[in-house]
């Protein structure tokens, strides 16, 4: 069924505003809150929604690069609200302007289908496949929040999605039906909840490093309310985001510019500003090869210089070092180096200690969670999930600027300390 005329009448950025306070006409939502869990074997990160009427859970991998949520829909997905986008249409437009060319291919293709809906490409970003799918909407619903525990149930009744077919999902975590593109675009989940609830354009994300306690996921305004009652959007450190070329590859998604890096205090030679995108659909950090290779050898420098004893490498690892503890009654080792990548200036700095530096192997070794990419990466720096857990960030695309805390151990909390009850 085609979208009403109406609906394309009014700016895309209130599309769904009255839909949404018809869902809560007594209470004005001013953020929402997902829970975001860490998939043991794939490293994938993990979220839940309910999607279609009536209403069925489905988990979807979070990706800070993608551009929308698509959802593999084949001949089970039913529901009763759902429509697809005409071709041509307003929202069709919008789609293809919000996307841009990150996921044009090398020949010209199709942006309408045979039965004249509107075609959007969707991308797997762990096969790298990329496969048609109609522009569609339906209903979502999530919980709201006031940032110390969740809220009622809320539903934006005609987000928009790609509906994808089934095959594109192969190579995601088990169980996950699709991918939710959290990318700064007009169609991506952050825009378009903003949208619908007419809060800030912001939102912000915390990864547990377990499988077995839940991050956290936030869209509007704080308060970030961590157990034991700390409000982390007190205590942020922002910078500029930066904007990438379009035709360079891989470039959606969010972007900081590092001025230099630090290894307990010395500092790695640059030649200029590194463009460095924050990804977590990569496990671990990735640096161009001259980077690392500067990197990896003042690292080995620190940490011998500490006594500690160098390892042979695990794959896909290069540097790795003992855990192993003294036998004496105080156990002690040496401390790994701390790594600080300095910001648009030497007071704004994140830090990254010991936790998410360092990966455990097994048989008593760790090794560097920051990896060798080659010559050619495109982006300087793709700093990984693994350095991210346990750090809270905002990105806030009205301001364009990163909000980060560094590691909220210093805090005596962690990103598994969102108090999920409802009500408490």
């Amino acid at each position: 069924m085609a979208v009403s005329q109406p609906h394309f009448a009014s700016l895309f950025l209130f599309f769904l505003i009255s839909h949404a306070l018809s869902a809560e006409p007594t209470t004005p939502i001013t953020a929402l809150v997902l829970p975001i869990t860490k998939h043991a074997s794939t490293l994938q990160y993990l979220t839940s929604i309910h999607q279609r009427t009536p209403p069925v859970p489905i988990d979807v991998v979070v990706d800070l690069g993608g551009p929308f949520l698509w959802v593999s829909c084949g001949s089970n997905y039913n529901s009763s609200t759902y429509r697809s986008s005409q071709c041509h249409s307003r929202l069709c437009s919008i789609a293809h302007a919000s996307i841009g060319c990150n996921h044009c291919l090398s020949r010209p293709r199709p942006l309408c289908s045979n039965k004249n809906t509107c075609v959007v490409y969707s991308e797997n970003v762990f096969t790298s496949k990329v496969s048609a799918g109609e522009l569609s909407e339906d209903v979502i619903s999530l919980q709201s929040t006031n940032g110390f525990h969740p809220c009622s149930m809320v539903s934006v009744p005609q987000l928009l999605f790609s509906c994808a077919p089934p095959t594109l999902s192969h190579g995601l975590a088990s169980g996950a039906k699709g991918v939710a593109g959290l990318g700064p675009g007009k169609i991506g989940l952050p825009a378009q909840l903003a949208a619908a609830f007419n809060f800030s354009r912001k939102f912000a994300m915390c990864l547990s490093p377990s499988s077995n306690g839940d991050g956290v996921i936030f869209f509007g305004k704080g308060p970030y309310v961590l157990l034991p009652g700390i409000d982390i959007s007190k205590i942020l450190t922002f910078t500029p985001l930066i904007t990438r070329p379009s035709r360079l590859p891989h470039s959606y998604g969010y972007y900081i510019g590092v001025t230099s890096i630090l290894v307990n205090g010395k500092q790695l030679h640059l030649n200029s500003k590194i463009s460095t995108k924050i990804s977590t659909v990569t496990p671990y950090t990735i640096m161009e090869t001259s980077l690392y290779g500067s990197l990896s050898k003042v690292f080995v420098e620190e940490a011998l210089a500490a006594n500690a004893t160098r390892m042979e490498p695990v794959a896909p690892f290069h540097l790795c070092f003992s855990t192993r503890t003294s036998t004496n009654d105080v156990a002690m080792r040496a401390a790994m180096p701390i790594i600080d990548l300095v910001l648009q200036d030497e007071r704004v700095f994140w830090r990254i200690i010991e936790t998410n530096s360092m990966v455990p192997v097994g048989n008593d070794t760790a090794c560097l969670g920051f990896l060798d990419g080659g010559r050619n990466t495109g982006t300087s720096i793709i700093i990984g999930g693994y350095q991210l857990e346990d750090n809270l960030l905002q990105f806030d695309l009205v301001s364009s600027r990163l909000g980060f805390t560094s590691s909220l151990l210093f805090r005596e909390t962690n990103c598994a300390s969102f108090n999920f009850t409802s009500g408490a």
